[in-house]
């Protein structure tokens, strides 16, 4: 792990296309400003977790759609749509 001190409005590079601005520091906090090519992701850590405990969870759900009627309880049938 690189550790680096930067002051605001200076730059960090990542390899070519990665741009890395310190734009404010403040008590508690920094903004920084990223240019990336779109085909590089950028996502704060905690979305990114999110996400993944979202995955797991939808995974963990049953995957047959007669089974998540069975959960809905007794549905008409005029009421119920093709899956």
């Amino acid at each position: 792990m690189l550790i680096l001190r930067r002051r605001a409005g200076e730059t960090i590079l990542i390899g070519e296309d990665v741009k890395i601005t310190v734009m404010d520091v403040y008590e508690g906090g920094v903004r920084l400003a990223i240019d990336a090519p779109k085909s590089i992701p950028v996502l704060r850590s905690e979305l990114l977790l999110a996400a993944k405990a979202n995955q797991d969870a939808a995974a963990k759900e049953t995957e047959r759609p007669d089974e998540l009627l069975g959960l809905l309880g007794s549905v008409p049938e005029d009421k119920k749509q093709k899956l």
